[in-house]
């Protein structure tokens, strides 16, 4: 092969490989409320999730570490919009953005480095039921970050827990811990 006939095919090749590595975030939010560039805190970002919608999300805690069974009764949890903002956000204080259990003092200490922005508007709250359960309803489609502590039933430490969800098609969605 000559070089005017390689570089057309090594360039299609490279632009594949890179398709390739695009990662995928789930449902974008719906049409009007396109992510922002970037991760600043931006209130339009959030505007899909103000919505009401015919999805939920039913959540339970049976999370284990060891022997040691931990419970959110009685527990606030809250369920967070994702954005690119809070993508970050959630990278910094729980170092992933998917799911994680660390222990609650170590993501406060974080805090302080995580961006700031006051999304308080935008955060749904419910409480965990006396057996770890709990529930939101009329949530539009689109990726949430649901967020509890969970302690020992006999008491200790709490263990912030962070899980990715995503609803859709207006079906409750299950979620365990």
């Amino acid at each position: 092969m000559s070089r005017a006939t390689i570089f057309p095919v090594l360039a299609a090749a490279a632009a594949a490989a890179l398709a390739a590595c695009t990662p995928t975030l789930g449902p974008s939010p719906p049409s009007g409320y396109g992510p922002s560039s970037g991760s600043a805190f931006r209130a339009a970002d959030f505007a899909w999730s103000t919505e009401s919608g015919r999805g939920g999300i039913s959540g339970q805690v049976a999370f284990h570490q060891g022997k040691t069974r931990y419970s959110c009764a009685h527990a606030t949890v809250i369920l967070t919009p994702e954005t690119p903002w809070t993508r970050r956000r959630m990278k910094i204080l729980y170092g992933s953005t998917e799911s994680a259990a660390e222990p609650a003092e170590a993501v406060r200490a974080r805090t302080p480095s995580a961006p700031s922005g006051d999304y308080s508007a935008f955060v749904r709250r419910t409480t965990c039921d006396g057996s770890s359960r709990f529930t939101f309803g009329g949530l539009p489609d689109g990726a949430w970050y649901a967020i509890t502590i969970a302690k020992p039933p006999g008491g200790g430490e709490g263990l912030a827990l962070m899980k990715r969800v995503t609803t859709t098609a207006g079906k409750m969605t299950p979620l365990a811990f």
